[in-house]
């Protein structure tokens, strides 16, 4: 599993495992699921991450929830 965040676009990327992502559903304004042949979840995007994620409630290297940024 790898994570990233895009301070620019405040979007989260979680990717679960390595298989091709085929698919992608969006399951909740700003949440999507990406999926694979099989169905199965692959990855995770958060948009709008800042406004999404309660300050502190996940700590995520390079989202600082103080700074309106996301520096520290």
């Amino acid at each position: 599993m790898n994570s990233r965040y895009d301070p620019e676009a405040d979007a989260l990327f979680v990717r679960f495992s390595e298989r091709t992502i085929i698919g992608s559903q969006e399951v909740a304004p700003g949440i999507i699921l990406d999926f694979d042949d099989q169905n199965r979840i692959v990855a995770l995007e958060v948009l709008n991450a800042r406004e999404k994620m309660a300050a502190g409630a996940i700590p995520i290297a390079g989202l600082d929830p103080l700074s309106p940024q996301g520096e520290g």
